[in-house]
């Protein structure tokens, strides 16, 4: 089903309606869609990469409304809408523990999951859920969201297509090693 669904979203990135189809996927992303927008953000700019910054915009734009769903569906129909979400992600089970905890680093989960291929829709939807400010939630993930799409735009635009295979394979983990440099740059501010 993955698979499938993968190779749907590809080939809308050949599709002269391309951009309009990275509006939908990365709005969907935010509160339940599997499959996240870099899979067309990156063919979309390694094809044009004159448009690399304009994909990236509508990319964050959308994402972050996107975002508002999600919030939206954890804040309000969390029992209709939000559980079954969870269940498909396997996050059920381990929700109520992670609620317990998420206010008081909900920010700096939103910006981890908004940078990371972890699923974003778990954390806006547990934003909602939890109650987390509203604008606090807004800030982190358009900080997130523009931070992780604009990086891959810049880098597709500089280097090309060979960076696309570096990018596919191994850029979770630079967005998760450069989280803990950053948390652990502020908790080190923050101690002395």
């Amino acid at each position: 089903m993955l698979r499938s669904l993968y190779n749907w979203t590809i080939s809308l990135a050949q599709s002269p309606h391309a951009l309009w189809a990275l509006a939908i996927i990365s709005f969907v992303e935010s509160s339940f869609f599997p499959i996240p927008p870099d899979v067309l953000m990156i063919p979309m700019i390694v094809a044009r990469p004159s448009r690399a910054f304009l994909i990236a915009g509508i990319a964050t734009v959308s994402s972050v409304a996107g975002a508002l769903l999600g919030y939206y569906i954890g804040a309000v129909l969390m029992d209709s809408i939000g559980q079954p979400i969870l269940a498909f992600y396997g996050k059920d089970d381990s929700f109520a523990e992670m609620a317990a905890v998420f206010n008081d680093y909900g920010a700096w989960a939103v910006v981890v999951a908004g940078v990371t291929f972890l699923p974003f829709k778990v954390i806006t939807i547990a934003s909602g859920v939890t109650g987390l400010s509203l604008p606090v939630f807004i800030v982190s993930s358009i900080f997130a969201r523009a931070l992780r799409f604009f990086l891959v735009a810049a880098l597709l635009w500089k280097f090309g297509e060979p960076i696309r295979d570096f990018i596919e394979k191994r850029l979770g983990l630079m967005f998760i090693l450069f989280c803990v440099f950053l948390i652990g740059g502020f908790a080190l501010v923050g101690l002395l």
